[in-house]
């Protein structure tokens, strides 16, 4: 199964562009936007059949979205004027994982924790906590490890909540979904390529239509 990365990088000048990055429901945007580059046949669950994980960028020269898949994205499919886009396979970077390499990582994920049933009636917590400070940063570090990663180093960087409002199935009650994020950068040795590999396919936490959970690798510069 191969894997492509995709880079994106909007015209500020595209009205597409610019609704799909801004606004309350721009992470469900986006979303229907991406997955509409692949085959619309796909049952009942699309993003999960091609391996759909997406983040958005801050660049010194505007947004830019990151797009990964297991299915080859048909370009031709975004609006005209939308950007320039270009994909290339990651599969020579995959395969060359290898225990012990030191790699840089990044990935803007959703720390959360889920209570048990007591703990939530005597407290009154929801079903599930989002995290911050110290507790996401032991969040990532737990994820790391099962991903097959040892961190070196850890910076985490607090984000806005991913919104977007969702339609209930067969109801028109719609639901506000909210998804608190944190962007981790650092470096990390490899424990395990399989588990980075598998890991990174699948995606890392919860909120992967609203642009959470793309966990992106490079080998680490060695110093001349």
């Amino acid at each position: 199964m191969s894997v492509w990365l995709t880079r994106i990088v909007p015209d500020p000048r595209s009205r597409d562009a610019r609704r799909d990055l801004s606004g309350n429901d721009s992470a469900m945007g986006l979303h229907r936007r991406l997955m509409s580059l692949y085959p619309s046949d796909a049952g009942p669950d699309p993003r999960a059949r091609f391996g759909v994980l997406f983040r958005v960028e801050d660049t010194p020269t505007g947004p830019h979205i990151l797009l990964q898949s297991t299915h080859e994205p048909d370009l031709t499919r975004l609006p005209d004027s939308y950007g320039q886009s270009v994909t290339r396979p990651l599969d020579p970077l995959l395969d060359a994982l290898k225990p012990g390499l030191t790699i840089r990582y990044r990935c803007t994920a959703s720390p959360v924790r889920k209570p048990g049933a007591t703990t939530r009636a005597l407290y009154s917590l929801p079903a599930v906590v989002p995290l911050n400070g110290p507790a996401a940063d032991e969040w990532w570090t737990r994820q790391a490890d099962a991903a097959g990663l040892k961190p070196l180093t850890l910076h985490p960087h607090p984000l806005d909540a991913a919104q977007g409002v969702r339609t209930n199935n067969g109801s028109s009650e719609k639901q506000r979904i909210r998804h608190n994020r944190t962007r981790f950068d650092g470096s990390a040795a490899i424990t395990d390529p399989d588990l980075l590999r598998q890991k990174i396919t699948e995606g890392i936490g919860r909120g992967k239509a609203y642009g959470c959970g793309l966990l992106s690798i490079a080998p680490t510069r060695e110093a001349p």
